[in-house]
């Protein structure tokens, strides 16, 4: 009986396991590590930061689900991986206990640290800025957002910035989301006169996602994301500023240093940053007690893969075979990486340090469908491992 370990239930973890109970639950085992009992539908969190949709509607219980698909739920988190000996050490939700749970096939899906540390005076808890990176964050956005509310009911004008709060961020899918809900919603309220939006951004252009832009066609004629947000903001009266990596806020500023250099700062009243993502801080020990992190992670915390790493960016961009196609470990194996945790070989959109040494550039994006689509592949390979002895999928995110 083949054991198979899967940490994280968000899009990457929870689809992983739900193929790997469908077809292997029955003769194997099949376990489940999430610190959160829920699943949490992370895209409806920009409804949440307005009051348009209640929290408890973004997730549902996770141990019902994985009982039906003959799936083992441990409810904890995950503090150690030992690659060699093949288990992972849990410290238990429930009551504090540390257990070892060993697998013969491990997939790591835990999304990102937050890292709001990374900037000064950044986040919810320890700085100034308000999140919609976890449903208890989103819920304090929305408590924050009916302050300002309040003061503009009372004939103030409030200025709100929404973006990116580090110079390596991604997810500004979600940010441009929020700047746009808030724009609805204001303008349902009857008070969108007297806010003031401004989209602040560490991408290259207006549109840009950390994917250097999309484009489809439209009318038969073609249309960019930069042209296509550029005009949704001048209809909706946002202003923007891109080129901008945010290194410190206080109670009444963000502070930045752009493209070139310049350093600045941005008044506001509410802000909604999205921090730096990082890997989870998990020990990745060796046979004898030693640190063999530099086998599995990167410096950031982020698990190699079957991906070339170290291309100039040049050769990255004209190279797509450069990104992984299984997911799995170099080095183990039978450990594998789905969605945000999985380390990138590059960037996808045009590197830029400024003259000051400071690299202002979107991270690649790697949550939601992505994620999901990846955590298929890998659930689907470790399947074939089991049962057939090799691999048969495989899918690079350059051809998605």
């Amino acid at each position: 009986m083949a054991k198979v370990v899967i940490i994280g239930a968000g899009f990457a973890g929870h689809t992983a396991a739900l193929y790997l109970g469908d077809a292997l639950g029955r003769d194997h085992e099949i376990s489940v590590i999430n610190l959160h009992e829920h699943f949490y539908y992370v895209p409806s969190w920009v409804w949440v930061g307005i009051g348009r949709m209640d929290v408890n509607k973004t997730r549902f219980a996770l141990r019902p689900v994985y009982k039906k698909m003959r799936v083992n739920f441990i409810h904890g988190r995950a503090t150690e991986i030992h690659p060699d000996a093949q288990h992972v050490v849990v410290e238990l939700k429930d009551d504090g206990q540390i257990r070892q749970v060993p697998y013969d096939y491990l997939i790591i899906a835990t999304g990102p640290k937050l890292n709001y540390a990374a900037t000064e005076g950044l986040g919810p808890k320890f700085g100034y800025t308000q999140s919609i990176c976890t449903a208890p964050h989103a819920v304090e956005s929305r408590d924050a957002y009916f302050k300002q509310i309040e003061r503009m009911q009372r004939g103030e004008t409030v200025k709100f910035v929404i973006g990116t709060g580090h110079p390596g961020a991604t997810c500004q899918g979600a940010a441009f989301e929020y700047i746009t809900n808030i724009h609805k919603d204001l303008l349902r309220r009857g008070l969108r006169d007297r806010a003031k939006l401004l989209w602040l951004s560490n991408e290259q252009a207006v549109g840009d996602f950390g994917v250097r832009g999309v484009h489809t066609t439209v009318g038969g004629r073609m249309l960019s994301s930069e042209d296509f947000i550029k005009a949704v903001f001048k209809e909706y009266d946002i202003a923007y500023e891109v080129q901008k990596g945010v290194y410190k806020v206080d109670a009444e500023r963000i502070y930045w240093e752009d493209f070139d250099g310049r350093y600045g700062e941005t008044p506001y009243d509410f802000a909604m940053l999205i921090p730096q993502f990082t890997g989870m801080p998990f020990k990745y020990v060796g046979q004898g007690g030693e640190d063999v992190s530099e086998r599995v992670v990167n410096a950031a915390g982020f698990v190699k893969v079957d991906a070339i790493y170290g291309l100039p960016y040049e050769q990255l961009v004209k190279n797509p075979t450069a990104w992984p196609e299984l997911y799995q470990n170099p080095y183990y194996d039978n450990l594998f990486a789905a969605g945000i945790a999985f380390a990138p070989p590059g960037p996808i959109s045009q590197p830029h340090v400024t003259p000051n040494g400071t690299a202002v550039a979107a991270a690649p994006p790697r949550t939601g469908m992505v994620s999901g689509i990846i955590g298929r592949i890998v659930a689907k390979n470790i399947i074939d491992l089991i049962q057939k002895g090799r691999m048969t999928h495989g899918e690079r995110m350059t051809e998605m």
